[in-house]
């Protein structure tokens, strides 16, 4: 066999795409897992999106290869989205580049301004992605802490104590993902001050901040923050349009030119239909996603007893898609509990540690599940509680 790159042996497997074929193996077994790990929205998208694709695949000329920077009519959508949700303006013709998925914009972002050896700052707890990314590219990663005592927020002056000079990326992502903290337009304040003086770029990863959260904000809004600052955003959590890849990058236009680079080698423009959907999701009215939180709201409370069970502690103030919760102090195994539920209980949840060392004490439930699922779920967890999960 040919030998793989050297760039991937510090990459492993996505952790989800392998505990994913693991239930798929139990599932084949003839197990029933209950799957409530992934953040894979289950409610649909709005009607009137899905028939907007419907009626725009129909169109015979709507089916070739579109412009890499997509429609001038979906730029515009998400500018007036922007306008209205988070009160920031940006030009449609250069601030904005939609993305076949933001993921993707993680490793076209690192790939368009990352060298060999350029340190990126990726919070602990954190997506792992930012990581995996970053050490394909050659980067070299340093971590800083978020903590449960300081409410996961960053400690901009630990960090204003530290030698800042190589840091070419700072990676963010408030509403924080797995943590459910909200952050501040205070904290991005400080932050953007902080990559303006250090001069790196501050990267913020925005995809849940219509979920269970009654204060949306967008970096962008921080005056001069186009200077340093790129924002990702997506339809895939708060539109339900998760397999539809819809997301983009917007900033500073040089930025964006930069991005476009790398994009225009990789992909071949984004399906004309799932476009035109797109417009019609951003034009959802607010009362929409209202009807979405209150069914994630009634999911949550069921989600709060599962953990309860478990003698977990949890915020109850979370917002975003999943409930982040510690352990309890006699449970030093916390994967062994987790695969105990898993394998006796047959319900997973997803352990905290692959999201970092900060999270080794914490488990995340996610609410794309229907009431029914949950209550299946706790059912099974009292009934194999008797099984003694670890307590050591």
């Amino acid at each position: 066999m040919i030998k793989e790159a050297k760039r991937l042996n510090q990459v492993q497997e996505y952790y989800f795409s392998q505990k994913l074929q693991e239930i798929r193996k139990l599932q084949s077994e003839g197990k029933k897992i209950l799957n409530l790990g992934i953040g894979n929205p289950d409610l649909s998208p709005s009607s009137d999106t899905i028939e907007s694709l419907a009626q725009s695949a129909r169109q015979p000329g709507n089916h070739g290869y579109q412009s890499y920077r997509s429609a001038p009519e979906l730029r515009q959508a998400i500018a007036l989205w922007y306008e209205r949700i988070y009160g920031v303006l940006l030009n449609p013709e250069d601030e904005i580049l939609p993305l076949i998925g933001s993921k993707e914009g993680i490793m076209h972002i690192s790939m368009a301004f990352l060298n060999m050896g350029d340190e990126v700052l990726i919070p602990d707890p954190g997506y792992p992605t930012y990581t995996s990314v970053s050490l394909i590219v050659g980067a070299k990663i340093r971590k800083y802490d978020l903590l449960e005592t300081d409410h996961w927020s960053v400690d901009i002056d630990k960090l204003k104590d530290q030698d800042l000079s190589k840091v070419k990326i700072m990676w963010i992502n408030y509403p924080h993902m797995p943590t459910g903290a909200k952050g501040s337009l205070g904290l991005f304040e400080k932050l953007v001050a902080l990559a303006i003086e250090n001069d790196f770029l501050l990267c913020n990863d925005n995809p849940y901040s219509l979920i269970l959260n009654d204060d949306p904000r967008s970096i962008l809004a921080v005056p001069g923050a186009k200077q340093v600052c790129l924002e990702l955003n997506s339809l895939s959590k708060s539109h339900n349009m998760a397999g539809w890849r819809l997301g983009w990058v917007c900033g500073g236009q040089e930025y964006l030119n930069s991005i476009l680079k790398v994009k225009s080698n990789v992909d071949s423009g984004m399906f004309l239909p799932i476009q035109h959907a797109a417009i019609k999701a951003l034009s959802s009215k607010l009362e929409w996603h209202h009807q979405q939180n209150q069914v994630y709201h009634e999911r949550r409370k069921w989600v709060w007893q599962l953990l309860d069970l478990l003698d977990c502690h949890y915020e109850k103030d979370q917002v975003g898609l999943f409930v982040w919760a510690k352990i309890p102090d006699h449970i030093t195994k916390v994967e062994k509990l987790v695969d105990d539920i898993l394998y006796k209980a047959e319900v997973f949840i997803t352990p905290g540690f692959i999201f970092g060392d900060n999270g080794a004490r914490f488990v995340r439930v996610s609410l794309c599940n229907e009431v029914s699922v949950v209550q299946e779920a706790i059912q099974r967890i009292k009934k194999f509680s008797q099984l003694n999960f670890p307590v050591q």
